[in-house]
């Protein structure tokens, strides 16, 4: 096994189940190596509508403590020095798997297919196992429309920054 795969067992075995390990990283980085812990927050369900509200800044705090005390209870990184990084994917992280599409329901994201067809974007309002769902913008003579894309056929997401969001909500 690896380095990786060996600290993230422990990592979320510290943890339980208060955050979700979505990767650890070992890098070199001079005579230190980083290592990088990403983290979030677990899913009510894997289909759903409901919005998942991001970690907080204390959430994530007492999750670097929490991986800390392990990295340090334990000689799996031996005597090199290591710099720690606890941190949540951030929106440049691109969407591949319904996990990603289901922590980003109310967003709005651009989808790239498979077949090269002309990416979709819109606001995801539902994830199912085999399935994201879009809302579109309205357009002039085009109301906004609901687009079902199944996952087969999705290459990757990405979530887009919105400055001015308005909705019903006033977010």
């Amino acid at each position: 096994m690896s380095l990786e795969h060996d600290l993230e067992t422990h990592v979320a075995d510290a943890l339980g189940g208060s955050v979700t390990v979505e990767e650890v990283t070992v890098t070199p980085a001079g005579r230190r190596r980083v290592v990088r812990v990403t983290v979030d927050r677990p899913l009510p369900g894997a289909e759903g509508s409901d919005p998942v509200p991001p970690l907080s800044l204390d959430e994530v705090s007492e999750a670097t403590r929490a991986v800390s005390e392990v990295l340090d209870g334990t000689d799996l990184l031996g005597q090199q020095p290591y710099t720690l990084e606890v941190t949540t994917p951030g929106i440049g992280r691109p969407l591949t798997t319904p996990e990603h599409f289901r922590r980003n329901v109310s967003r709005m994201v651009e989808v790239e297919r498979l077949d090269g067809d002309a990416p979709v974007t819109g606001r995801v309002v539902r994830v199912t196992a085999d399935r994201v769902e879009l809302e579109t913008r309205a357009e002039r003579k085009k109301p906004a429309t609901v687009v079902e894309i199944p996952f087969a056929e999705v290459r990757r997401g990405t979530v887009q920054v919105e400055f001015n969001r308005t909705d019903e909500e006033g977010r």
